[in-house]
């Protein structure tokens, strides 16, 4: 039997909400996996760094200073949140065993782009995993999506691997759906193998109504609370005609987006093509480009490829009960399942699920899914920072064989 180990996952998404960290107990690895998450925090990004980040994230030219600067940063913000988590549970930090850290994206391209005479595909996460092993002295794993995308995959989505090793079950046909910033389904088939897993990014979650809401409300507020203005607003049918219409939405599997798609561009269409409507509208429309794309991305997968049971549904939009309801409404023969009714909460489950990676890591497991990225084969993610426990950690590693 392998070892129970303690590790801290952390995530910080396309929301720029904060820094969310699980405190996660596992056991076994690949579809042995066993968990039982004992501890979850999320931590509000300070605004100054929330500002800079959301000016890099978005494509401001700022230098290379700035970037290598705020990475350090986001290391030592990330430590205080491992520190934090485990302090709440009177557990000491030395005690833990690793920490997975997807780090924050600040530019993720998929699609090759042509520079010096040569096709790139790249992506870039920030925040030093080093600053985070010294700190806490944990060995840390992170930028887990530069591997996939080493062998053609897009980088994302990675969370897919979670979900199968979590959520399969041997009669219901399940489709995660997670609403983050960018919103992303997994379609999983009763009985389903690892290779039969399918994966992408529907398209928005939360990253078009924040925006708005942080455009009308000059910075002073963040995200539409519980969808109360969607909810008192009408949906633009012409706009929202329009914004179906953005190529993203007719592209097959595999694809990932992030706010090179659905960023400050695609808001200022939002804004240019309803220039005199109210944000009560704005917003509405918004919401409704999520439920619709979502829900098209559900019915057409499972006509598809899947029997469809269970709509399985965590993040942020989760507690946007105008979405919760249109998706209700666009779905009518599928039981919407609230992520926290199969034992994980709704705002842990991507920390957590990087606490599962890393943990894969270690175990020499591949981590990704070459049906759901495109990849050519399957590939161990992440890169390690070796902390003060690596002596441990060596020792442990030896005898132990690949199971890639």
């Amino acid at each position: 039997m392998k070892a129970t180990k303690l590790v801290v996952g952390l995530m910080s998404g396309t929301s720029l909400d904060g820094i969310d960290a699980a405190l996660v107990e596992i056991s076994g690895a690949g579809s042995e996996t066993n968990v039982e998450v004992k501890h979850f925090i999320s931590n509000p990004f300070p605004s100054e760094v929330r500002d800079v980040l959301l000016g890099v994230a978005s494509g401001q030219l700022v230098s290379a200073g700035i970037i290598s600067q705020l990475s350090v940063l986001l290391g030592r913000l990330y430590s205080q949140a491992v520190f934090q988590v485990c302090q709440e549970v009177r557990l000491p930090v030395h005690q833990l065993d690793l920490i997975g850290c997807h780090g924050q994206t600040i530019f993720h391209q998929p699609d090759p782009n042509p520079l010096c005479g040569h096709q790139i595909t790249s992506t870039l996460q920030i925040g030093e995993a080093a600053v985070l092993a010294e700190e806490t002295g944990v060995t840390t794993i992170a930028d887990f999506r530069p591997s996939d995308m080493a062998v053609g995959g897009n980088g994302a989505p990675l969370i897919p691997f979670v979900d199968f090793v979590l959520f399969r079950d041997a009669r219901l046909g399940r489709v995660l759906l997670n609403l983050g910033g960018i919103a992303n389904i997994t379609l999983m088939p009763p009985s389903c193998h690892i290779t039969e897993v399918q994966a992408f990014d529907s398209g928005p979650g939360n990253i078009v109504t924040d925006a708005l809401i942080r455009h009308f409300s000059q910075g002073n507020q963040q995200f539409d609370a519980e969808g109360h203005l969607a909810r008192s607003g009408r949906t633009l049918s012409t706009v929202l005609d329009s914004l179906l219409s953005d190529p993203y939405f007719h592209r097959h599997p595999p694809k990932s987006a992030g706010r090179e798609q659905f960023g400050d561009a695609f808001v200022k269409k939002l804004l240019t093509l309803a220039a005199s409507a109210t944000i009560e509208d704005l917003v509405c429309t918004a919401t409704e480009l999520t439920a619709r794309t979502v829900a098209a991305a559900v019915l057409q997968s499972a006509n598809s490829c899947i029997q469809l049971d269970q709509l399985v549904v965590s993040g942020g939009g989760v507690h946007n009960k105008h979405l919760m309801q249109r998706l209700k409404k666009l779905l009518p023969h599928v039981a919407l399942v609230p992520i926290n009714e199969l034992g994980v909460h709704s705002d842990a489950k991507e920390a957590l699920g990087f606490a599962i990676l890393a943990n894969e890591t270690f175990e020499l497991g591949t981590g990704n899914l070459p049906s759901v990225t495109g990849a050519r084969h399957p590939v161990i993610l992440g890169k390690v920072s070796y902390g003060k426990n690596y002596g441990k950690l060596r020792r442990r590693f030896q005898g132990r064989e690949s199971r890639t």
